[in-house]
């Protein structure tokens, strides 16, 4: 048997816009009924979410049959932790709060086997369906989506630096993050916060390098991806359910306050 190729990794090599849902509910039941959306990508989300290696499993699990490919962003960048995901096969990692050079090229070094890298050696492990993918070794560098998410104005200044690291795959923007480093904590759709990430995304794009980000607003969201963006993830699901849940009772009480009246 031999290594598919990462379709999320191909896409955006060839510049083809992927839209993607943030993965927030610990449960691979949740993860199911999202992944059979037909989301380009899924991000399960480890930094901001009470996951852990077993609900991440079976997130994985979950959304493998539906076609969205994986991702997980690791609560740090830590060597260890990365292992751990690979091996249970994440096809892609989004690392958070990447601050420079060095510590990009310490993400694909924990993503990479020596001698390119450090990460650990395993036999019979879920990324190379226990040991019948005969070609894992060879393949899982080049398949392995290496994305490093850059949230402070330090990180927006390195922005081309960060993303020229050779096997870093995408550079994610972290417009909260951006904002609250900004003095705007809550404001990450502000004027100012996207004056400051658009001109480092244009460089990133100038050279050829697939950059990405989360917002909520769909509009906003598809004019990114128009604009030249290449991974933009348009929702959670906490938000999904929360607004729905609202908008029913919403719903539901102007329905009884009008047949009391």
């Amino acid at each position: 048997m031999k290594m598919a190729p990462n379709p999320f990794l191909a896409a955006i090599r060839a510049g083809r816009p992927q839209i993607g849902l943030w993965i927030s509910l610990s449960h691979n039941y949740t993860a199911e009924v999202v992944a059979g959306a037909g989301y380009d990508w899924l991000l399960v989300d480890m930094e901001h979410t009470p996951s852990d290696l077993a609900t991440v499993l079976g997130q994985l699990q979950a959304i493998a049959a539906h076609g969205s490919t994986a991702l997980v962003r690791p609560p740090w960048n830590d060597t260890v932790m990365v292992k751990r995901l690979l091996d249970m096969g994440a096809p892609g990692l989004l690392f958070p709060m990447v601050q420079s050079v060095q510590e990009a090229q310490a993400a694909v070094a924990a993503c990479r086997y020596p001698p390119q890298g450090v990460r650990g050696v395993a036999g019979s492990i879920r990324a190379n369906n226990f040991g019948r993918i005969t070609d894992y070794y060879a393949k899982a560098g080049d398949e392995t989506a290496v994305l490093v998410q850059v949230e402070t104005r330090m990180a927006v200044a390195q922005a081309l630096e960060i993303g020229q690291v050779a096997g870093v795959d995408g550079v994610f923007f972290g417009p909260a993050d951006i904002a609250a480093d900004m003095g705007l904590l809550g404001k990450h759709m502000s004027q100012e916060v996207w004056d400051l990430i658009l001109p480092a995304a244009r460089k990133l794009m100038d050279a050829g390098i697939p950059v990405g980000t989360l917002v909520t607003d769909p509009v906003f969201a598809a004019k990114l991806l128009s604009d030249g963006f290449t991974f933009v993830a348009c929702g959670t699901d906490t938000n999904l359910l929360a607004k729905g849940a609202d908008a029913l009772l919403a719903q539901m009480r102007a329905a009884t306050e009008r047949e009391d009246t």
